[in-house]
């Protein structure tokens, strides 16, 4: 790539690349920034021209972006974050009377810390809000620059630099049916294997932290579906005769709404250790000591075991 001349290059369209990279969607990017498709597609026509490289190549109904593309974006994305804190208006904060939004992303079993972390924060502060996303794959780098205020992962999970991890436990796993189910009344091995399961489909990992403890013990389990979320899996368990191994958080607040029973698995699975991520740049501001104040006890609370209810 040739030397770009800074003076003739809009720096504007820098905003429009990062979330076309976030979202690898025009109409999605155009939402997020609150402009009109049109604009964005304009935009990314003359980033293009810009830089000497097509960007983004339309893959269905996602753009693929190319190396350079990816490139440009692990320089940029620090060098924006570095002006959002440098502009960001310095302002006293005071809970009980402040107006803010925290944004928290966390995987869809750790749904049942959303109340809680809610009610603490509007008890003390009833002007803050809580937005709770889901995981995404700029997750860790959104926390690195501070557009995420704190997000819960696996341990193991890459990091980049900026982040500070507080670990906060590890996850357990049970076993949940409908109560009452055969499989619950001679509990063991035999059982788990009997009945069919169904499961949660996370990422592209199609062997699973259970498959995989299973496996070296000679066992497996006959999968009679997947499901996209955790949140989907109580209904199905509550109107039929599967079996379902699952982090034991991710249905506490649900079973007893749906009638399910559990048990713990007849097996050893190695707990999943999990970590809490702020962003260093910002982890002595006083809004962001606040609120780990209040969601660290209750995420490291939570993980604790009886994870099950």
């Amino acid at each position: 790539m040739n030397e770009i001349d800074l003076r003739r290059f809009d720096l504007n369209l820098l905003a429009v690349f990062e979330a076309l990279m976030a979202e690898r969607n025009v109409t999605q990017a155009a939402l997020r920034l609150g402009r009109t498709q049109s604009a964005v597609s304009h935009a990314l026509s003359r980033l293009r021209r810009q830089l000497g490289d097509p960007l983004l190549l339309k893959r269905g109904r996602q753009m693929e972006p190319t190396p350079l593309a990816l490139a440009f974006f692990d320089e940029m994305r620090p060098i924006l974050a570095s002006l959002r804190r440098v502009l960001a208006p310095r302002q006293r904060f005071e809970p009980a009377t402040g107006k803010r939004v925290f944004r928290i992303a966390a995987p869809d079993f750790a749904h049942a810390l959303f109340t809680e972390v809610l009610t603490s924060v509007r008890t003390a502060a009833p002007g803050l809000s809580i937005e709770w996303t889901g995981p995404r794959r700029t997750m860790v780098h959104e926390v690195a620059e501070g557009q995420l205020d704190a997000a819960i992962v696996p341990a193991g999970l890459r990091r980049p630099g900026g982040i500070v991890a507080e670990p906060i436990g590890a996850l357990r796993w049970a076993c949940f049916a409908r109560s009452g189910h055969p499989a619950f009344e001679r509990w063991g091995v035999r059982s788990w294997q009997q009945w069919p399961h169904v499961v949660v489909r996370v990422g592209d990992d199609l062997e699973s932290p259970i498959d995989r403890a299973a496996a070296r013990l000679g066992l497996a389990r006959s999968i009679a579906g997947w499901v996209p979320n955790f949140s989907v899996v109580a209904p199905v368990l509550a109107e039929s005769d599967l079996l379902a191994t699952l982090p034991a958080l991710s249905m506490t607040n649900m079973a007893g709404p749906f009638g399910l029973g559990w048990r713990r698995v007849p097996f050893a699975i190695e707990p999943l250790p999990h970590v809490l991520l702020w962003p260093a740049a910002r982890i002595e501001s006083p809004e962001l000591k606040w609120l780990r104040r209040r969601l660290e006890p209750i995420t490291k609370r939570r993980f604790r075991e009886p994870q099950a209810e």
